[in-house]
This record gives C-alpha cells, structure tokens and sequence, in this order.
C-alpha cells in the first residue's frame, strides 16, 4: 500500500505509523488509506478507502494515472495509424480491443470484409480472449497469495500467445484485422496445432478447478465477497463478466452479432451469485466456450482455403510483387493506399465484446486523411464505478480479492 496525502503546509503524515501506507485520521476510529497507485499491485489506480478498524466503511476509486490520450491522439493521426494505437489500450487483447473501431470505419467507407477475413478476425480475437483470461488468472492469483495459480495460467498463456505470434508475426500488440480484411492468412499447420492447444486447455481447466478454484482456502476468500447484485450491476452500466456472473445475459457477440459470430455454435455463460467466486467460474466457462468456437473456426477454415482476405476496393491497388507474396505466404501487405487514405464524411458507431466486456467506438469524418473525432468507452471505464459500491463492509483483506475478480485493466480505464 502506498500513497501520499497533504495537509495545511504540504506536510505528509502517517497517523497509524503503518511502512508505506499513508494514512490519516477523519473522525474517531476513522482513518483514511490509500491504495496505489502502484505497480505490480492495484496498478496505475489508486483506491482511497476510510476503514474502521479493519472494516471499510467507505472507497473511492481514483483513476487517471496513465494519462494516454488516445482518443485525440488519434484525431492527429491517419486512419490506419489508429489500429496499433488503441491496442495499446489492452495489449493482450488486442483484436478485440481494435476490431469495432475497424469495423466502424468500414461503415464509413461501405465495404465489407470478404468471408473469410471475418473468420480469421473471430479467429484472433478468441485466441486474444482465452489469453487475456489467463492474464487475469494469474494476477488474481498473486493477490490472493496462491503462487501456482500465478505460475501455471502465465505459463499456459503462452500457448496462446505463440498461436497469436504464429498468425500475425506479433506476439501481443498484433495490428491483424484493417480496413477490409486481415494481413495475413492462417500458415500451413496452424489448424493442426490450434486443435493441439484446444485440447491441452480443457485439460488443464480441469486442472484449474481442482487446485484453485474448488479449494477451500481459495473458496473461503471468495465465496459471498464482493457481492454485485444483479439490479446493481444493470443500474452502474457494469459489462462483461462481471456482469453476466451476475445474473444479466447481455454480451456483444450474442445481442449485437457481428463478423461471423452469428453463425457460430455457442453458448453464453451466467451466474447468479454476483460474488467473487461466480466471477472466477464466469471467466473459466467463457474459456470453454472460446475453444467451442475455435473448434468450428477452424473446420471452416479448412474447408475454405486461400479465399480472399481483402476487400477488392484495397486488393485490386496492390503492385504485382505484393500478390506475388500473398500467393506464395499468403501474407498481405499493406496496400499504399492506406498512408494517404481519406474516409468519406459521416458519423459511426461500433462496439466489441473485450475479455472485460463491451467496447464501444464512436468515429466521425469530415472526409479527410485522419479523424475528426474518436470517442471510445472501454470495458474497464464502465467497471471502475463498482469498487465504490461493493467495497464497504468488507475487512482490507479483501480488497485485493475483490479488485482482482473485477479484473480491473488501469490502462484500458484511462486509455
């Protein structure tokens, strides 16, 4: 815990003599502590919380510490400049973080990805997903002081990651889905080794259940913690897993379908306990659903080689070297077209299902080569809201147990 509060004369003090947390005292057996900001820990956020005793009787979340400016930062920059700037935003997630921003300019520009590009988005953003869980898992798991779960999720991340890598020649910030299209098309024995590592997660979940999430020290630390009622979690606009563990079906791909989602075999996960343990299981059984659409991806996949990646209006501007590439790696280069390309003038609207929930995208163009406007709101943003609700009452110690089922992202916050 660490902080910094300031009183008449800019002195600090520390009225509980606490190392390195800064404390003061608002009342009788009031004191006021901050969390954070602070890294590894509560992140770029600091928590501002007033406890009776060990008891908080209030929390304030206190973001702004990474101060990105992204939306108008891209407002400066080319169209095709804000794919790798905004998945920034989430790094392990990036498709899912950069998708509706894509898919709001191509409303701009009236094109369509072809049929198989929209499966390879699906096929990224799902790999991004289960990988951005795992993320999650291993964070949760320090906070909650269990070493292994930080180990193996971290570990099994990789998998995932090197698929990704494998895909798109990045390992985290991949920038594959632009205007039209993908940039690359799967590579030879990428099915083959996608089914591999489907296999090996359900394993593994297996494993997960029994070390983590069914045991009774780790179940004693969550269950009936951090409590969102379902009325509560709809009234704050809460979203993603933290929502549906509430009890509220409502996810992007389900609602508001979009790439091919709609044609997809799958499931949408809810709990109704609202606590922090229903959120650990919300995000396992959205894993299993992830490898449920991967599975169907990549039999499509399979059945439909070497069709288009790109829309025609960008593929028929490519040199004679750049098809040549394309026909022998099946990797499409940027067109030239992109550097200087202007987006006919309107308004757009777009939106995602992130690991942590809804993204949504407002684009607006006054016809020329950068934006006139961006507005994002990202999943993390919407979710902040909630610590100050489902904090009080709680013991310090569950803090972390609490923050960590949120599964808060402070750059995604601030963007």
């Amino acid at each position: 815990m660490s902080g910094f509060i300031q009183t008449k004369g800019n002195v600090g003090f520390n009225d509980l003599n606490l190392p390195g947390a800064w404390t003061r005292k608002i009342g009788k057996d009031l004191y006021e502590v901050f969390i954070g900001p602070q890294h590894p820990g509560s992140g770029h956020m600091r928590i501002v919380i007033r406890i009776d005793g060990d008891v908080i009787v209030e929390a304030d979340p206190d973001m702004g510490y990474v101060h990105r400016t992204m939306e108008k930062l891209g407002e400066v920059r080319t169209w095709i400049k804000g794919i790798p700037l905004y998945e920034r935003m989430a790094i392990h997630d990036a498709c899912n973080i950069t998708l509706p921003y894509v898919r709001a300019v191509e409303k701009l520009l009236g094109i369509e990805a072809p049929l198989r590009a929209q499966y390879l988005r699906v096929l990224l953003c799902e790999i991004d997903r289960i990988a951005a869980y795992l993320y999650g898992f291993g964070i949760f798991g320090v906070f909650v002081g269990h070493s292994t779960m930080y180990m193996w999720p971290f570990g099994d991340r990789e998998v995932w990651v090197e698929l990704a890598d494998w895909l798109t020649g990045a390992r985290l910030t991949h920038s594959y889905p632009v205007f039209g299209g993908v940039r690359r098309d799967v590579p030879a024995g990428f099915t083959d080794q996608l089914r591999k590592a489907i296999r090996y997660m359900r394993r593994r979940l297996e494993e997960y259940r029994k070390i983590y999430v069914d045991n009774p020290v780790i179940r004693t630390r969550l269950e009936d913690v951090g409590v969102i009622p379902r009325n509560l979690a709809i009234e704050l606009g809460i979203t993603g897993p933290n929502l549906r563990a509430s009890g509220v079906l409502y996810d992007a791909r389900y609602n508001d379908p979009y790439e091919v989602y709609d044609e997809l075999d799958f499931e949408i996960p809810v709990f109704q306990e609202g606590d922090a343990l229903a959120r650990v299981w919300q995000r396992v059984e959205e894993i299993k659903q992830s490898l449920r659409i991967l599975e169907q991806v990549a039999d499509w996949l399979d059945k439909h080689p070497r069709e288009p990646i790109l829309h025609e209006r960008f593929w028929k501007t490519a040199p004679p070297l750049y098809k040549k590439v394309f026909e022998a790696e099946g990797r499409a280069k940027l067109m030239p077209i992109y550097a200087m390309l202007k987006v006919p003038k309107g308004k757009s609207y777009a939106r995602g299902e992130t690991a942590r929930g809804e993204i949504t995208y407002y684009v607006e163009s006054d016809g020329g080569q950068t934006p006139y406007r961006v507005r994002i709101v990202s999943a993390s943003a919407r979710n902040a809201i909630v610590f100050k609700y489902i904090l009080p009452g709680h013991r310090v110690m569950d803090l972390p147990t609490i923050y960590g089922s949120i599964d808060y992202f402070p750059p995604e916050g601030d963007r």
